[in-house]
């Protein structure tokens, strides 16, 4: 009944057993369940690892543990399978984001041809005209992601008339920046532009890649994640286009409207900072910290050196163990 909270038959059998008869050994336990000893006592170890049974404390107990509660236990399972769900999302979500940026490098290998499912663009100029002409024809939606930090106050302005205009066609625009534009004033100040006509933005502490996909038809990635001027390719793959419309559609569910205050409850850590914990368990420098968040790098390292007073941790490595013991992270195994 057990086995999709990770509970097998056996463990389960010999749990429910130690619930009905607490002071029965492992032999009187094994007879009952039909089992051998060393089963049972492989069932207990498997147990002990899901924590839930104790040491009884009784030097009397030939068993020497005891079941925790039902309720506990349920609390236990339910706990272990959302921290491995949330770890499988993670992987899923650092997977699509690989695959993003492998997609849109080995396109850009590919010679320029209308017949094939990529098109690379090389140089600013290339790239502004394109954009403009896939905004000109654009019929439903354009979802965005906006890394890097803030845009400055003159790209911003000259962004406005076209917005609008795609906005007043009754075009779907959603926009997810980084956290860090939450300061900046002429972010601010263009997001409640957008707001005003429609738009819709988003943040999260990171992103994978600088992207932006046309009506789910078409999508634009750099070629260089460092500099995304130097070049881009236009992908029309059915399935490549589909797997980074859910790349976005996940990140979209979890990152916070600019216009919302973000609240936290007292065993909750901000976004940013869960983000700070995970690339210092992952061996990020401070400098490559700061460039992923789009922060200075004194934030980085005030944020970083916090984190690691905090958990008591005199490594990076030691940082992300304890983060996980302690319930910050979710565990990989």
């Amino acid at each position: 009944m057990l086995d999709v909270l990770g509970l097998d038959a056996v463990a389960e059998a010999i749990y429910r057993g130690m619930l009905t008869a607490p002071r029965d050994g492992v032999a009187v336990l094994a007879t009952r369940l039909g089992l051998t000893a060393e089963e049972v006592r492989r069932g207990l170890d498997r147990l002990s690892e899901l924590a839930l049974i104790q040491p009884s404390g009784r030097e009397s107990d030939d068993m020497g543990f005891r079941a925790v509660g039902p309720e506990t236990a349920m609390e236990v399972l339910l706990a272990r399978q959302q921290a491995e769900l949330a770890a499988q999302q993670m992987r899923v979500e650092a997977s699509r984001a690989a695959a993003a940026q492998l997609i849109a490098e080995c396109s850009a290998l590919r010679p320029r041809a209308v017949d094939q499912a990529a098109e690379q663009l090389i140089g600013p100029d290339a790239i502004r005209e394109r954009l403009a002409e896939l905004a000109r024809t654009v019929q439903t939606e354009v979802a965005t992601f906006a890394p890097g930090g803030a845009h400055s106050a003159e790209d911003l302005a000259a962004s406005r008339r076209p917005n609008a205009e795609l906005l007043s066609r009754g075009v779907r625009m959603r926009t997810i920046y980084l956290d860090s534009v939450r300061n900046d004033g002429p972010t601010l100040e263009h997001v409640s532009f957008l707001h005003q006509h429609g738009g819709q933005v988003r943040t999260v502490p990171e992103l994978p890649i600088r992207m932006i996909i046309f009506d789910r038809s078409q999508a634009v990635l750099p070629i260089d994640t460092s500099d995304a001027r130097i070049g881009v390719v236009v992908l029309r793959g059915a399935g490549t286009v589909a797997a980074l419309c859910a790349l976005f559609e996940g990140v979209w569910q979890t990152a916070i409207p600019l216009d919302a205050t973000p609240t936290y409850g007292a065993k909750d850590m901000p976004p940013q900072e869960r983000a700070v914990l995970k690339l210092l368990a992952q061996g990020f420098t401070d400098e490559a910290i700061a460039k992923r968040l789009a922060v200075s790098p004194r934030t980085a390292r005030r944020v970083a050196a916090n984190l690691m007073e905090r958990l008591d941790a005199r490594s990076r490595f030691e940082a992300g163990v304890h983060a996980v013991q302690d319930g910050w992270l979710p565990s990989t195994r």
